[in-house]
């Protein structure tokens, strides 16, 4: 995959630097992460509803749900 790169200019806003990001590199929604590596700044957009997506595409589990609570001790024997 070849890599896009495109110089851009850094200017003020208030007391904030920014930058115009450039159509072709415009990200989907309105929220995105920022992070600091090294050097670099990496943004990423905020996906929201991905995983509900996901869950609702799936085909529902035909086996039944394992009793993960049967080799535990009951709770009044747990000591803190």
């Amino acid at each position: 995959m070849a890599q896009i790169e495109r110089r851009v200019r850094l200017f003020r806003n208030g007391r904030n630097q920014a930058l115009r990001i450039p159509r072709e590199f415009e990200l989907e929604g309105d929220e995105a992460i920022l992070r600091r590596e090294g050097d670099r700044l990496i943004v990423e957009p905020v996906r929201k509803g991905r995983l509900l997506a996901l869950l609702r595409d799936l085909a529902p589990l035909d086996e039944p749900f394992p009793d993960v609570d049967k080799d535990l001790a009951p709770l009044d024997d747990v000591v803190l």
